[in-house]
């Protein structure tokens, strides 16, 4: 029986995991987001009030302790935790360095305000005389 809860655990990490990778944030996954948030409230609300329901389920299951169910499922959800993070992260840094793309594209200087800035400084650059100077030069 061990090793039938061992093949359903690894069915679920597959299943989250092919659903997490395609990704969106459509109305589809927000609504299996909120199924599965009533699906688990429900669950540990039971558990809460009924702890020998959680222990026969485990025995059903063939998994020794409830406690050993809730560490289970407890992995399964960190797991899905950590995939949608990551799913997150990688969507945020995607927007931000599109933004600093687009941003770069806007304040960089047209070529004709290149051209401007570069004939200026290839001109001879002037001493700049200062006032303190002039007046030494013709005392001398």
């Amino acid at each position: 029986m061990l090793i039938i809860v061992q093949a359903v655990l690894i069915l679920a990490v597959i299943l989250v995991s092919v659903a997490l990778m395609r990704g969106g944030s459509n109305a589809r996954h927000l609504a299996i987001r909120r199924i599965m948030l009533l699906i688990f409230a429900f669950a540990a609300i039971l558990s809460i009030f009924f702890p020998e329901l959680l222990s026969r389920l485990a025995n059903a299951l063939g998994v020794g302790r409830g406690t050993d169910l809730v560490l289970y499922a407890t992995i399964v959800s960190f797991f899905v935790f950590m995939a949608t993070t990551y799913q997150r992260f990688r969507h945020a840094e995607t927007s931000l360095t599109k933004l600093s793309r687009r941003i770069a594209i806007d304040e960089a200087p047209t070529p004709s305000a290149f051209r401007r800035v570069t004939a200026a400084d290839d001109r001879p650059a002037r001493p700049i005389a200062r006032s303190g100077d002039r007046q030494n030069s013709e005392k001398q």
